[in-house]
Formats: structure tokens, C-alpha cells, sequence
């Protein structure tokens, strides 16, 4: 559990605020494409993983530690509700779709939508950035994906000539 723990720390060390504009209604949120886009490249780098899965009525999300084999779970019941004139099917997929980012975003300590309760509409400080070391910087020009350069590229400092030569590889993706 002491590696569990320790990768959940680290882990929420290192992870970004996740927001974007995507529209609710009065509010801004992210979605769980982007949250996944950010979070799993930093869950396998601190050697965690997570699963959800339907439960009768019941949302469960597991985060677990790939080596060490702990895990922490939480259950959520999904209400059963109509939103406007959707029927049952995409009220239910819009629902489980929300529980499961939410979930997810709770258990993980994420940022992903504005505070704009209690204290009002407050910028978040943005997490200390740590440097972007050679060993990440080499398997990013190796063997890196689209989704990990952006978000090294997001995340790390670097210096300008890592910078300019995973921008070069990003384009190189981008034209295939």
C-alpha cells in the first residue's frame, strides 16, 4: 500500500491543471478524452492504472499499482434520471460518461472544470513543472506518440533545443 500511496502522491505532483472550454450548462469543463490524453502517459509513468466498470447501479472506479498489485476503489450509484429530450439509453451513457470523469477526477486529485462555488471564480495555481530528464526526452524521439509529446510538451521544461526537436517530430506524426 506504502507504493500505492507514494505513486498517488508523486502522480498528483506532476499532473497538470486539466480545463478546457468545453460547455456545460453554466459551466466549463473537460472531457474524458482530454483527461485521458493527459493523465495516462503520467499513470504508467508512475506505475499506476485504473479500471471503471458497471456494478448493477453502481459506478466503480479502481486505481491500482501496477507492481505492487494495492488498490483503492470507490462505488457511486447512478441515479436514474431524464435529461431534456434524450431518452433512457443517452441519459443513462451521458450520466455514466459524467460519474465516470468525476470519479475519476476525485480518486486522482485532478483539476479538471472551474471553481465557481464557494470562493468564487479563482485561477488555480499551475503545478511546478519538473524537467524533462534524458532518459523521457530520448524515448520520446524513439518511441513517443502524438499524445506524449503534447504532453511533455505541456507539462516538462526543456530547453529550447529539446523543445524545437519534439516539435519537428510532432509535425513529422502529424504528416503521416
Amino acid at each position: 500500500m506504502k507504493q500505492l500511496l507514494k505513486a498517488i502522491a508523486d502522480f498528483q505532483e506532476e499532473v497538470p491543471v486539466i480545463h478546457e472550454e468545453t460547455k456545460g450548462y453554466n459551466y466549463t469543463y473537460s472531457n474524458i478524452n482530454t483527461i485521458f490524453d493527459v493523465i495516462k502517459p503520467l499513470l504508467k509513468t508512475h506505475g499506476l492504472a485504473f479500471y471503471q466498470t458497471l456494478n448493477e447501479d453502481k459506478l466503480d472506479t479502481i486505481l491500482f499499482h501496477v507492481e505492487e498489485g494495492t488498490s483503492i476503489s470507490s462505488s457511486i450509484i447512478i441515479p436514474k434520471v431524464k435529461l431534456g429530450s434524450m431518452n433512457e439509453y443517452q441519459s443513462l451513457g451521458s450520466g455514466i460518461t459524467y460519474l465516470r470523469r468525476y470519479s475519476l477526477s476525485c480518486m486522482l486529485g485532478l483539476i479538471t472544470d472551474k471553481d465557481i462555488d464557494g470562493a468564487g471564480d479563482e485561477p488555480k495555481p499551475e503545478p511546478k513543472k519538473k524537467a524533462l530528464d534524458k532518459k523521457g526526452f530520448d524515448y520520446l524521439m524513439t518511441e513517443g506518440k502524438h499524445t506524449d509529446i503534447n504532453v511533455a510538451l505541456n507539462t516538462r521544461t526543456m530547453t529550447e533545443e529539446q523543445s524545437k526537436e519534439l516539435n519537428d517530430k510532432l509535425e513529422t506524426i502529424e504528416t503521416k
